[in-house]
């Protein structure tokens, strides 16, 4: 149950995990932000944007760009347009219910994507990295935060059926089956507070890499 909404929020249960989820991805969304090395007029997406809170922040990085965002949840859509209603007024910011593997946007449009804690419901295979990969610009950056293994697996809402957990090979063959010549992938060990293990990977596309 709690496997499944973290994979969908829906009603009553779903607005609680957004709630939930705003706490434990406040570390690893700077992380991953952190990561991307965003510039005032950088175009950013999120995927899986959750309560919105991540969306905010990128918001008030960019001045003069712009922050996209798309979630399976209608519950999540409801909840961080709220939270972000003056940004989205303004404007500012574009949020979407729809697919990870099939993004509404042009290709090489997008300077840097965020995806924290979602990579564990990718369908297909990398079908949703390489959509994001579409997306972005030559030179564009992609960060993706995961708990690694070694911590999911003691974790009883995390089964087969809600979750792909990784370890730092696996993630790092995941992206390679997206990625092509001339993008540069990396994938790091690092430790969140409470010895928390997880992996942050970047993807930078090529500036002239053959599709």
């Amino acid at each position: 149950m709690i496997g499944q909404q973290l994979d969908h929020p829906s009603g009553v249960s779903g607005r609680l995990v957004g709630h939930v989820m705003a706490v434990v991805n406040r570390q690893p969304n700077q992380i991953a932000i952190d990561a991307l090395k965003i510039a005032p007029g950088d175009t950013v997406l999120e995927l899986g944007f959750g309560p919105g809170r991540a969306i905010r922040t990128l918001d008030s990085m960019v001045p003069r760009g712009r922050v996209l965002g798309i979630d399976h949840s209608a519950a999540m859509l409801d909840q961080a347009a709220r939270y972000n209603r003056r940004a989205i007024r303004m404007g500012r910011v574009e949020l979407r219910q729809g697919r990870f593997d099939a993004l509404p946007w042009d290709s090489n449009t997008v300077d840097k994507i965020l995806a924290v804690n979602v990579v564990y419901f990718f369908r297909g295979e990398a079908a949703e990295i390489r959509e994001a990969r579409r997306v972005l610009r030559p030179g564009g950056m992609m960060a993706i935060y995961a708990t690694d293994k070694s911590a999911m697996a003691r974790w009883k809402f995390c089964s087969p059926e809600t979750h792909r957990i990784f370890d730092r090979n696996g993630l790092l063959a995941l992206i390679m089956s997206a990625a092509v010549a001339n993008d540069e992938v990396s994938v790091i060990s690092i430790t969140l507070a409470l010895n928390v293990p997880a992996l942050l990977a970047v993807l930078r596309k090529g500036t002239a890499a053959r599709e």
